[in-house]
């Protein structure tokens, strides 16, 4: 028997419909529930009372704007919950569902019984409090107001139904800062921002013999690790290996520039001559080498979906499995140490081709979206018949 579509009221503090926000992520999110689980209405993102404090920050330069703009919000959740909760009232839904912006539930009280669901990949304290708030330095400002935003939190976590996390690692440490409970607190693996994956994968062969080519994905040349892939492309040259490095997004610095470095910068995917400049890209390459320090990582996804290995550190959340769709070495791995899992498999080509068809299948189980809407759909429906 067909299961009943649930009516869904989608929250976030950006429109699902801006498929560039959350790197694609809100969109994805919102297309996934609409495909498996229901009837998807966008609720209004506005402040309702508090609107022209809101319109005022988003005039103010990018970086005041994403410092100030979530912890004003928070300061304002109950003239804007008040507005949530109208909006609710408007209709009966089974579910709230919310991504990214935990501050849009704060202060929320449920006019109806209905679940309550959010999805983010990080929490600001536990980003903080990890070794990736090394690389993401906060604000002096924004350090004074720490405590008062994990108070925050905590109570939002508490208060939810369910907490779908992408990754182990958040999961993990939610449950531990927050003491959320494992009913509640579940992982469910986010997908690749692909709007279908390639029908057919052919490995490039590999060799001492043959050129190597590495791929690096990201707009910020830095947190994406660039200096160590291009560290690692100088390594593997210095072996005798014809090592090449493509660069997607981020222009590389000078100094980390040679013949041997192709930067393509940003590839609009919705532009279909741009998704053939990266499909081929993805297919041309040997590995994804991306050292990066993030919470997820859509481009490991993505990766896989083009049976495609990363190679990247093991920090945050990055859904790259040990020797099933790449390898994530420890974070303090040096340039050397990345080096060596290549050459490795330049004496091992049939243990690379594995590896490629392992990268794909990883991609087809575990990393794509309809495999977390499926899974979303079983847990809500769950959520839903307690209530009923």
């Amino acid at each position: 028997m067909a299961r009943k579509r649930l009516k869904i009221a989608y929250l976030s503090d950006f429109s699902p419909l801006d498929r560039n926000m959350y790197s694609g992520g809100n969109a994805r999110i919102y297309d996934s529930l609409g495909a498996n689980v229901g009837d998807v209405t966008i609720l209004p993102n506005t402040w309702f009372a508090a609107e022209p404090l809101r319109r005022l920050i988003h005039a103010t330069p990018n970086g005041v704007n994403m410092r100030v703009r979530w912890r004003l919000h928070l300061a304002l959740a109950q003239v804007v919950a008040a507005g949530v909760q109208r909006n609710l009232r408007q209709d009966r839904y089974d579910v709230v569902f919310c991504a990214y912006s935990f501050q849009s539930l704060a202060g929320l009280t449920r006019p109806y019984p209905l679940v309550t669901a959010y999805t983010s990949d990080a929490t600001n304290t536990i980003f903080r409090k990890s070794e990736l708030g090394d690389w993401h330095k906060s604000s002096v400002v924004g350090r004074a107001f720490d405590g008062w935003v994990e108070w925050h939190e905590r109570r939002v976590m508490r208060a939810a139904d369910l907490l779908l996390w992408p990754s182990d690692w958040i999961r993990t440490e939610a449950n531990a800062l927050y003491g959320l409970t494992p009913e509640t607190s579940r992982v469910v693996p986010w997908g690749a921002n692909i709007h279908r994956p390639p029908q057919k994968i052919v490995t490039p062969e590999i060799g001492r013999d043959r050129q190597v080519r590495l791929l690096l994905v990201g707009r910020d040349w830095y947190t994406k690790g660039g200096p160590k892939a291009f560290d690692t492309l100088n390594a593997l040259r210095d072996e005798g290996v014809d090592a090449h490095l493509t660069v997607i997004g981020a222009v590389p610095p000078q100094h980390h520039r040679n013949a041997h470095v192709t930067a393509l910068g940003e590839l609009d995917k919705s532009d279909p001559a741009k998704l053939a400049i990266f499909d081929r890209a993805m297919a041309e390459a040997h590995f994804m080498l991306m050292p990066s320090h993030e919470s997820y990582g859509f481009a490991f996804c993505e990766a896989s979906a083009h049976g495609l290995p990363a190679l990247c550190h093991r920090v945050g959340g990055v859904p790259v499995r040990n020797g099933v769709n790449g390898h994530a070495l420890p974070s303090g791995a040096t340039h050397e140490d990345f080096a060596r899992v290549v050459l490795q498999y330049l004496e091992n080509p049939e243990g690379y081709a594995a590896l490629c068809r392992s990268s794909r299948k990883e991609y087809e189980d575990r990393l794509n979206w309809d495999s977390w809407g499926q899974t979303v759909a079983d847990l809500l429906d769950e959520q839903v018949a307690r209530l009923r």
